[in-house]
């Protein structure tokens, strides 16, 4: 018997991959998608870009939208009052605001815990509900888990520190969910960082990659160039989701993770960004305790026995291609979160997922996938992007 999905977040970076794979399925008939958007013909609109963006079929009598919003604060009352949505099987739960910057940290948690509890309460009324999967994050671990491999059962942890909030709601998300619905219904993936799109082509979003294009621009980086990084691509989290939905599952919650032997660093990054824009100084990898000086820089208060001064090739570097210091001001503050977590150095175990058995491999380093789209670096306004981290 066919099943009819309930997404959201289906317009977003990973929600649209998802929407997409799950459309190709032969066990879906219908899939309902939340929409924010003032007009039925519009959120029509919005959902053909998305199977637009890579040329996919576009189904209207298979992919139907469903105006709402999860701010909306009638949203509960408007899902249980449609009828179309009776028949619910599956519920996805991918929307999310990803914010980094403290100042939307309020917006943060009304999207990410406010939001998600509209769609709970609905979902407790839904008849034929058999799994709600939500979509959370590796990093609801916290700053404290360094340097190792982390497991799925160390978290949620209520008493760990977070580096940003959105990290904390997504961790309340999961506790939230566990509140409203039996785990015999509950699906938890945790992707690591999301990098890109492992295919030849353009991803969906630019997200985490701009911080790619900024370390392009600067080269001289405030951070451990041999600590181990967590990144997978789109396209293998979106899979990877779809077949546990289908499959008969093990356990509660999943990392989609490169795990340790799929690790890559910001050296080998580096090294594969390096052969793809000759010409620029090499990446120098300079240490944490150098992001400080370099906003000093920036204010035009450095020390004049700051060690950064050692590195004027790349001061200089830096003045020939900015405007003015203000603007590496820019590209730090939006950096560095980014950089914070790079300095963690946790690594996400992903031997229940493997050890499922449903067709989900061992994803390649994201130094050897990244080289399909590597050019694109240079499309990205990296300034524009430090904005809105």
């Amino acid at each position: 018997m066919k099943k009819n999905i309930f997404i959201t977040g289906s317009t977003g970076f990973l929600g649209g991959e998802l929407l997409v794979d799950l459309s190709k399925r032969n066990e879906v008939d219908k899939i309902y998608c939340l929409v924010r958007s003032g007009s039925k013909s519009k959120a029509v609109q919005r959902l053909k870009k998305v199977f637009d963006f890579h040329g996919d079929l576009f189904d209207p009598n298979k992919i139907i939208p469903i105006q709402g919003d999860l701010a909306q604060e009638d949203l509960t009352e408007t899902l249980c009052e449609n009828k179309l949505l009776e028949d619910v099987n599956y519920i996805v739960h991918s929307a999310a605001n990803t914010s980094f910057s403290p100042i939307y940290d309020k917006m943060v948690v009304d999207i990410n815990i406010h939001g998600l509890q509209k769609i709970l309460s609905w979902s407790q009324k839904l008849k034929h509900l058999e799994t709600f999967v939500y979509v959370g994050t590796a990093t609801i671990c916290g700053k404290e888990a360094t340097h190792r491999v982390i497991k799925e059962d160390e978290s949620p942890n209520l008493n760990t520190e977070h580096i940003v909030k959105y990290t904390y709601t997504k961790m309340q998300g999961e506790i939230e969910v566990a509140k409203y619905l039996p785990k015999e219904k509950i699906l938890i993936v945790r992707p690591s960082i999301i990098l890109g799109d492992s295919r030849p082509w353009v991803p969906r979003s630019y997200v985490i990659m701009w911080t790619l294009a900024t370390l392009n621009f600067l080269r001289l980086v405030p951070s451990n160039g041999k600590i181990l990084l967590d990144m997978v691509p789109v396209d293998y989290v979106s899979d990877a989701i779809t077949k546990l939905m289908f499959a008969k599952r093990k356990h509660l919650v999943y990392h989609i993770s490169s795990g340790e032997k799929a690790a890559t660093t910001s050296f080998d990054i580096g090294n594969t960004i390096e052969k793809a824009f000759p010409g620029l100084p090499k990446f120098n990898f300079v240490g944490y305790d150098m992001l400080n000086d370099m906003k000093l820089w920036s204010k035009k208060r450095l020390n004049k026995d700051s060690k950064l001064n050692n590195y004027k090739e790349y001061l200089d570097y830096w003045n020939s291609i900015m405007e003015n210091t203000g603007q590496l001001r820019i590209l730090m503050a939006g950096l560095d979160p980014y950089i914070e977590f790079m300095e963690l150095g946790q690594v996400f175990d992903n031997s229940r997922l493997l050890e499922e058995e449903i067709g989900v491999v061992q994803p390649k380093p994201a130094h050897q996938y990244i080289k399909n789209s590597i050019h694109l670096l240079k499309e990205i306004d990296i300034f524009e992007a430090a904005l809105e981290p």
